[in-house]
């Protein structure tokens, strides 16, 4: 597809969409737009990489003169850590994930990930419990992996999770930082990525229970 070439698709052929770019524009409420080089935040036109899903649905009102801006990050990851997300259906399951987030209400900026987890970019409805969204989307997004049999073992989530806060003003620059994963995992593992992020929203932690390692 050229860039700034967009079709109609139904929202859950998203998840259907292996190795394309998958962006769904805001102001559609009922269908999604792929392009191959959109970026949802800017309005800008810019290059893609594979094996990405994006994002983008309005918010349905709440209630009259109830207006609200909350973006959350979430980080979760395979249980044990395990390096198993192939990049043959990583697609897929970005976009089961994408999917389930707006299901809810929320709104998915962009989800992507490496082998043994994945970050989400989500603004969320103020209705919409955060512990209640990842017990969805985490129990949903694995059972399709184990119905599809994805995995050559049963496919489980670590329990637990990541969720970090941000203002509008610094939604690019960690759009952005979710896009590349890929290259940032070559230079940090994911144990050190998830204790930084710690470290700077100082948040308390004890290292002996923020993973189970593999036995």
């Amino acid at each position: 597809m050229k860039p700034g070439v967009t079709k109609w698709i139904e929202p859950t052929a998203l998840v259907a969409l292996q190795g394309s770019d998958c962006v769904a524009r805001r102001g559609v409420a009922s269908v999604g737009i792929v392009t191959t080089d959109f970026n949802p935040l800017t309005g800008m036109l810019i290059r893609m990489p594979p094996n990405l899903f994006l994002c983008s649905l309005p918010f349905k009102k709440t209630m009259a003169n109830t207006y609200h801006q909350v973006y959350l990050q979430t980080i979760f990851a395979v249980k044990y850590r395990n390096a198993v997300i192939d990049k043959a259906w990583k697609a897929r399951l970005l976009g089961v994930v994408g999917n389930l987030i707006n299901e809810t209400g929320c709104k998915t900026l962009i989800v992507n990930g490496v082998e043994d987890h994945i970050h989400c970019l989500i603004g969320l409805k103020p209705v919409v419990s955060i512990s209640e969204l990842m017990k969805t989307v985490k129990a949903k997004s694995s059972k399709y992996v184990n119905d599809h049999s994805l995995t050559t073992g049963r496919f489980e989530w670590q329990t637990g999770y990541g969720v970090f806060s941000y203002a509008q003003s610094q939604l690019d620059r960690v759009y952005n930082y979710i896009r590349n994963q890929e290259a940032h995992h070559q230079k940090q593992v994911f144990r050190d990525e998830y204790l930084n992020f710690l470290k700077k929203f100082k948040i308390e932690y004890d290292e002996n229970y923020i993973f189970r390692e593999l036995m």
